[in-house]
């Protein structure tokens, strides 16, 4: 039988393990090692490329993104986007607006042992609803709806609570619905850069 200063040394020596452990663990967390939940907030610039972006001007793109991390090479996003594009089609006598509204799912791939500093690729499935806002003529340009698949790359910044990163996306379109009309090959996808800044949880 263990004398009773021994069996106290060896109690305390086991809680100040479990202790370390549990704020090694708190600190893992917090760096984004595993287990991250990130919502952040995007904003920048995006415009369409190949014909459609003959079509149109330069305009303020904006989201909101859920990031699940469970690894720390792999993540999923989920996320709101939207932006507004001017038409610049000479045959119209106004100046309408191209805006649009539209959810996808991401899934992103990163360096294991990069944490705190992490860049990212990632690629998905998305939907997204084109509105013609303005007078236009209804044989030019129309309201429609497009599946779109993301390509998406950059880098993310994570420190304490708080997230922040670069990033840019190009949006190939599955259809070109909304502007069909206008030009006899539609081809083209959307590009955008953003910055992103959010919390950590």
């Amino acid at each position: 039988m263990q004398p009773r200063g021994i069996r106290a040394a060896t109690l305390a020596l086991a809680f100040a393990t479990l202790g370390t452990a549990g704020t090694a663990a708190a600190q893992e967390r917090r760096e984004g090692k595993r287990g991250d939940l990130n919502v952040f907030l995007r904003g920048g610039l995006g415009d369409y490329t190949g014909n459609l972006g003959d079509l149109t001007s330069t305009g303020p793109a904006w989201g909101v993104t859920l990031n699940v991390q469970p690894t720390t090479f792999l993540g999923f996003e989920v996320g709101y986007e939207g932006s507004r594009n001017g038409l610049t089609d000479s045959r119209l006598l106004e100046n309408p607006a191209l805006v649009r509204q539209g959810g996808s799912a991401l899934v992103k791939v990163s360096p294991p042992f990069l944490t705190a500093i992490r860049p990212f690729v990632g690629a998905g499935l998305g939907v997204t609803y084109f509105d013609i806002r303005g007078s236009v003529l209804d044989n030019l340009y129309q309201s429609d709806t497009v599946p779109e698949v993301p390509l998406a790359a950059g880098i993310e910044f994570n420190r304490g609570a708080l997230t922040a990163g670069l990033r840019t996306t190009y949006r190939v379109l599955l259809s070109e619905g909304w502007a069909d009309g206008a030009v006899e090959d539609a081809g083209g996808g959307l590009l955008d850069a953003s910055l992103t800044l959010g919390a950590r949880f």
